[in-house]
């Protein structure tokens, strides 16, 4: 393989510069045209389809790549690679819900995935520039997180409602529990950054220390699923 799908070959990826730049140019133009033909797409069956099954592919196939590149380069590892991040659990709900339609999965994959996704782009924790592979999965991975988010609320039936963002967030702080009291430390792990903030610099690094960097936490979560329900409420009326 060449040195793109190497470990150990590849420019340091260096935050707005211009590659940066133009995978979230692509980003937000794939999100506007989303968000302007949304009611075609989910008139059109074949058009549904075609999107549909597009965006499964790319959930599904971008985390296989991932692991083999791991597994192919020797790093793989349980502390690092296992897909129990927030976005990784946004991808493995959005890819189920793409295929049943199972609106608590929906409701979640939106909830969790739309903003998270959305925040990871902007704030990458990212080893290599264009060309790499890790570049290349980074981007595509997590603005089709994105993307899949609001694809499944907008082309569905399914209203976010109060109710269903107290229960997502209630599932979320379980979550986290789980991570946080027993993976974590049994893995010396850091999945959904409990156990320290990312490398990169990226909002949670303004949470505070100790105790407060929980605290901040749930209320930053707090406050960015009350916000996604206020947005869904716009669209609701399109739809």
């Amino acid at each position: 393989m060449g040195d793109w799908f190497n470990e150990q070959s590849g420019e340091p990826f260096i935050a707005f510069e211009t590659s940066h730049i133009i995978a979230l140019m692509v980003y937000f133009v794939g999100l506007i045209l989303l968000l302007l033909t949304f009611k075609k797409i989910k008139s059109n069956t074949v058009s549904y389809n075609i999107l549909r099954w597009l965006l499964f592919s790319i959930l599904v196939l971008s985390e296989i790549s991932y692991q083999t590149y791991t597994i192919t380069n020797g790093i793989w590892s349980l502390q690092e690679h296992i897909p129990l991040h927030l976005c990784g659990i946004a991808s493995i709900t959005g890819a189920i819900a793409l295929v049943t339609h199972n609106k608590t999965l929906i409701n979640l994959t939106f909830l969790i995935g739309f903003i998270p996704a959305f925040a990871a782009l902007v704030t990458p924790e990212l080893p290599y520039d264009f060309p790499h592979f890790r570049f290349w999965k980074f981007f595509v991975h997590h603005a089709a997180i994105s993307w899949v988010s609001i694809f499944l609320i907008l082309t569905s039936s399914v209203k976010i409602t109060f109710k269903s963002t107290m229960q997502a967030y209630g599932l979320l702080l379980i979550y986290a529990a789980i991570i946080g009291f027993f993976v974590n430390p049994a893995l010396g792990s850091n999945y959904l950054y409990l156990s320290a903030t990312p490398t990169a610099s990226t909002p949670l690094d303004l949470l505070g220390d100790g105790i407060w960097y929980y605290v901040n936490l749930c209320l930053l979560g707090i406050l960015v699923f009350l916000g996604q329900f206020g947005v869904t409420k716009v669209f609701s009326r399109s739809k």
